[in-house]
């Protein structure tokens, strides 16, 4: 467990959370998830007929007695998820700059995903590009250390690159991806998004959004792009509806997209605590109100 004691309370928050494959996953490593492979684990599917060449103990004698016909049990074997978080660090990610709250509910998100996703049994790891362009990561790995490796690594980041979550998440190998985004720097990330789910893995993108977004103060004020400085625009009562709606279409519109190319879309709002975000990313189903 990482040693940060910042992250205590989130952890414990965050115990007993499962994260399930959404779909049969491809891997000859025993773990937690439903396995499209088929073999002798205690989970029992269903018979089949005996045919020539199937194992002769999988035969289920009592049904033969009973029958007069030979039938194999099969069972759906459990297998392990490798996952990685890929975690935006572009400068955008420090609004509000007083209090950086879109990074904070970034870096907790990040690490009780790691977190959850250790506990299953699944090998996990990070990554996150640097000011220089470097990608920092943490390859996944199952061993002990491995969420406090995350947390280092998440807490040494900074907001301050130039993003390229389209390049990370193209470097990223493992079956499950975790983006943790403001989708204000997308680039080219749904096209590599759409290429590794039609290859077989799975993507779940967490659309990080800060409150003063959501609702600006209440007053004049010049509100600045922060991926692009020079994009200004004055913001005063006459044009607050016409930001709702639009602001409201853009990220409706980013839902529909990700949703419709396969992967998985939870939208955040910095005043939301971070485990309760983890629960709805990682159980959606099954735990609090629907996504957005």
């Amino acid at each position: 467990m990482p040693t940060d004691a910042s992250y205590g309370a989130l952890l414990d928050a965050v115990r007993g959370v499962h994260w399930p494959a959404r779909r049969a996953v491809v891997s000859a490593v025993a773990g937690t998830h439903r396995s499209k492979q088929r073999g002798t684990s205690a989970e029992f599917t269903e018979y089949r007929l005996y045919r020539q060449g199937d194992d002769p103990r999988r035969i289920d004698w009592r049904l033969l007695a009973r029958s007069d016909r030979a039938y194999i049990r099969l069972a759906t074997d459990r297998a392990v998820l490798p996952t990685t978080i890929v975690l935006d660090s572009s400068v955008s990610m420090a609004f509000p700059m007083a209090t950086r709250e879109k990074w904070r509910r970034a870096q907790e998100i990040a690490v009780g995903l790691a977190a959850v996703a250790h506990a299953d049994g699944d090998p996990v790891g990070v990554a996150v590009a640097g000011d220089d362009g470097d990608i920092r990561m943490v390859p996944p790995r199952t061993r002990r250390g491995v969420v406090s490796e995350v947390a280092r690594v998440v807490d040494a980041a900074d907001p301050d690159s130039a993003g390229e979550m389209g390049k990370l998440l193209r470097a990223t190998r493992t079956k499950r991806i975790a983006l943790i985004t403001d989708m204000l720097d997308d680039d080219d990330l749904l096209i590599a998004a759409k290429v590794h789910i039609v290859g077989g893995g799975e993507v779940h993108l967490v659309h990080i959004v800060a409150k003063e977004e959501v609702d600006p103060p209440r007053r004049t004020m010049l509100a600045a792009d922060p991926e692009r400085p020079a994009l200004q625009r004055l913001l005063v009562d006459a044009t607050r509806r016409e930001y709702d709606e639009a602001f409201g279409r853009w990220r409706a519109g980013i839902a529909r997209e990700w949703r419709s190319a396969g992967a998985s879309y939870t939208e955040v709002i910095t005043d939301e605590p971070a485990a309760h975000a983890v629960r709805r990313i990682a159980e959606p189903p099954a735990y609090g109100a629907p996504r957005l």
